[in-house]
């Protein structure tokens, strides 16, 4: 096809979508693993246990007892409610059922709240490293991302002085993700606070992505929204079921919100996807309502390979890595690498780091460049512990023979 009528074809909003950096490296996986080469996955974004069986039972009843049709497009009343209960015994937020809506998995979640605020040139403020999806919502919305570059010794976290320095008069939003995806690193109360005291002072407003409350092992969940009326006013949460249910497939999350966002971005879903999959909804009724003891077992899973896999890396030569505390991701430094020859060639960013030790020690991972943070990579503790020994082990082999 004709370059002119590609363009004349497909939108400039499409078009502008940039491709995943990570393709490449995923297709090269994917062969690998076709010739039968032991390929091991460290790049996965989802837990590796199963959906706990109650939960699953549930969906399964829901469709034996006929809730097959549609729902409301925001949602069932009674997953909205026992949202409302939850907000209210884990993070003392108190809310009703008009100020929740249920969608099609957090990244769902999450677009529909840029595309209820957003206007075209509104700019968006997003720390890096970043989750890869925000910038391309941001854009394709036509808004404009400001980065904040975060810093090893701030514990890749944003200073309110950085984010003072950052808002301008055109900035509406404010992206906050704690715990992390990719770093795993975790925001106090007293950091919240600090931040808080900035986005009111400036009049914005902050998406708090909370996919990953569950999961921390140090300390407990704090909620930006919980630090009082006036920064609660200001806040979008964002959350769902995917990463502390191991539910990434039934793809439900929800945002918490001012009733006129909430009826905002009710009005968009009625015109796109309509409501979630009535069988994912009661099946995470289940999971929001039920026992929350699988959740424990899986977080002290998670615990003890993340204590395996950081100690690990931080004995390899020329890498580092600050301690995540919650979520399931090392993010570790690789950028002393760089310049540095290996058998498939010299390694100049992060993405030929990834390639190159794919290449020869089968090991798949996703560079920090993903994420907006040259230097580093990613790498998924959910997996097994014989998987992340063998990996740490391929990872020696490949850094002691740079040089």
């Amino acid at each position: 096809m004709a370059e002119k009528e590609k363009t004349r074809l497909i939108s400039e909003r499409a078009l502008g979508i940039k491709a995943s950096i990570t393709m490449s490296i995923t297709a090269m996986a994917n062969q690998l693993k076709k010739e039968g080469k032991p390929v091991i996955g460290m790049s996965a974004g989802e837990p590796d246990f199963d959906t706990p069986e109650s939960i699953k039972q549930a969906g399964i009843q829901s469709i034996l007892d006929g809730k097959t049709k549609y729902t409301p497009a925001s949602g069932i009343m009674d997953l909205k409610e026992a949202i409302v209960t939850k907000l209210k015994q884990e993070n003392q937020l108190d809310y009703t059922s008009d100020n929740i809506i249920i969608s099609c998995g957090g990244k769902h979640s999450l677009f529909n709240a840029k595309m209820a605020l957003l206007n075209p040139g509104d700019e968006v403020i997003i720390p890096t490293p970043y989750w890869v999806s925000y910038p391309s919502q941001v854009e394709v919305l036509g808004g404009s991302c400001v980065y904040i570059e975060t810093k090893e010794e701030n514990q890749l976290k944003v200073t309110p002085q950085e984010l003072e320095a950052a808002i301008t008069p055109k900035t509406k939003l404010f992206i906050l993700n704690s715990p992390s995806n990719p770093s795993g690193m975790v925001y106090s109360r007293e950091e919240l606070a600090a931040l808080a005291a900035i986005i009111i002072k400036h009049d914005i407003y902050v998406i708090s992505d909370e996919l990953y409350e569950k999961l921390i092992y140090d300390g407990d969940h704090v909620s930006i929204a919980s630090l009082g009326d006036e920064i609660k006013d200001r806040t979008i949460i964002v959350n769902g079921v995917s990463k502390a249910y191991s539910m990434t497939g039934w793809r439900i999350g929800y945002t918490v919100a001012d009733a006129r966002i909430i009826k905002a971005m009710s009005n968009i879903q009625s015109h796109s996807t309509s409501n979630p999959a009535q069988a994912s909804q009661w099946a995470s009724l289940e999971a929001v309502r039920g026992s929350q003891e699988v959740v424990a077992k899986m977080k002290q899973s998670f615990q003890e390979r993340r204590q395996a896999l950081i100690e690990g890396l931080n004995d390899l030569p020329g890498v580092s890595c600050i301690e995540p505390k919650g979520a399931f991701y090392a993010f570790p430094n690789i950028s002393s690498s760089f310049g540095k020859r290996c058998e498939s060639g010299v390694i100049q960013d992060a993405v030929t780091f990834c390639e190159y030790l794919l290449q020869e020690q089968l090991v798949a991972t996703v560079p920090g460049s993903a994420f907006g943070a040259e230097g580093y990579i990613r790498l998924s503790y959910a997996t097994s512990m014989d998987q992340i020994q063998e990996a740490l082990k391929r990872l020696s082999v490949f850094m002691n023979n740079l040089t």
